[in-house]
């Protein structure tokens, strides 16, 4: 198996967003991998140390749309631990402009003073 598909997309949700705080990172995984193969592709893609990894199964559910009834269907995913001092850039941060800020403070408080 190729190391570089192992990995299919990182999982972004609010509970992933504090896990990285703590150093991990949650990842989509193909269904028929394991520990050794996810800690090898983060280590080469990443270019990090991996200290540990648990991987969970999730379950399929079934979803209703008005009469239709549909499955959503279950995946595996892969809760990577790195080292200390080891970061992943998952997500890209927007860089707030000061003076875009202020104006946008000075607007609303036009429209406040308007509306009054």
């Amino acid at each position: 198996m190729q190391i570089d598909k192992i990995i299919l997309k990182p999982v972004v949700t609010e509970k992933s967003a504090i896990f990285e705080s703590g150093g991990k990172y949650v990842f989509r995984v193909l269904a028929n991998t394991n520990k050794i193969e996810v800690k090898k592709a983060v280590e080469k893609i990443f270019g990090t140390k991996v200290a540990d990894v648990n991987i969970l199964n999730t379950q399929s559910k079934s979803k209703k749309r008005g009469k239709t009834t549909g499955t959503v269907s279950g995946y595996k995913k892969a809760i990577v631990t790195l080292k200390k001092g080891e970061k992943i850039k998952i997500r890209e941060e927007k860089k707030v402009d000061k003076k875009a800020k202020k104006q946008e403070s000075k607007e609303v408080e036009k429209k406040e003073e308007k509306e009054k």
